[in-house]
């Protein structure tokens, strides 16, 4: 039985994320269960610091996970967070379902408002994809999370945004980068926003048309033509062509998003 800062025990590994690996855990003293995300201390990304910190910060904000110890050891960095359900990519993997537009619009707007909450700190998350999204304590519907914040960071300097600039390679998940991480580009909001376009259409669609694909040029260039896709309901592509019209400082309308979206729920049967 191993066990960090003398009360949580480790029990199994449920996932990996960007770096390290996440385990299932439990609190020896209370019985809570706990998630604890493991980062080798020979690790060169040196990623889990960030995400701890981040998770201070937004302590107080729903639907980010409450961070209850982060330290280390002779081997190892631990950060423990609260024990969340399943993603949204696992549950598509686990029931092999493909959601209806109108719930797809629904979790989008969902989504759009937990986004905004995060830019509205100053912060851009640069790794929007369905694993990062989580369902609340035992499976909740009624509340969803975002997690991985490692890639996380300000896009303030001060008091000015950030500056447009080269990157040294591609920052995210590389089915649900920007164009413009593609492009070895800095991130802002707006690509936070465009990453999510491609994980609401995963979810309208159950795959993406490049997922199987490890070239990362074609994967850029698919991207690039999805507008073109009529099999793509024209919502999700307005959309898409709306973040990838938006300036690099640019704060995005995130009322006029949800509006568009709500006003297509209207409409469907």
């Amino acid at each position: 039985m191993y066990i960090v800062n003398n009360k949580y025990k480790i029990i199994e590994k449920i996932g990996n994320g960007s770096f390290g690996s996440i385990y299932k855990g439990k609190n020896i003293r209370t019985g809570e269960y706990v998630a604890i995300k493991i980062e080798p201390i020979t690790s060169t990304t040196k990623l889990l610091l960030n995400e701890s910190r981040v998770y201070q910060y937004l302590s107080h904000m729903q639907g980010i996970p409450n961070i209850k110890w982060y330290g280390k050891d002779n081997v190892n960095y631990y950060m423990v967070i609260n024990l969340l359900g399943d993603s949204l990519e696992s549950i598509i993997k686990k029931h092999k379902i493909k959601f209806t537009l109108k719930s797809v619009l629904y979790i989008g707007i969902e989504l759009i408002k937990l986004i905004n909450k995060i830019h509205d700190h100053k912060l851009v998350h640069r790794d929007i994809k369905p694993d990062n999204f989580l369902f609340g304590p035992n499976n909740d519907k009624r509340q969803i999370y975002l997690i991985d914040f490692g890639f996380c960071k300000s896009y303030m300097n001060g008091n000015k945004h950030i500056e447009f600039k080269n990157t040294s390679g591609l920052i995210g998940s590389l089915n649900y980068a920007s164009i413009n991480a593609h492009d070895l580009k800095e991130l802002s909001r707006r690509d936070d926003l465009e990453s999510l376009g491609y994980l609401l259409i995963y979810l309208f669609m159950g795959k993406l048309k490049w997922q199987e694909i490890k070239d990362k040029e074609q994967i850029k260039y698919m991207k690039i033509e999805v507008l073109d896709d009529i099999s793509i309901p024209y919502v999700l592509l307005d959309y898409i062509k709306y973040t990838r019209g938006l300036d690099f400082k640019e704060e995005p309308n995130y009322d006029r998003i949800i509006d568009e979206f709500r006003k297509e729920i209207d409409i469907l049967v």
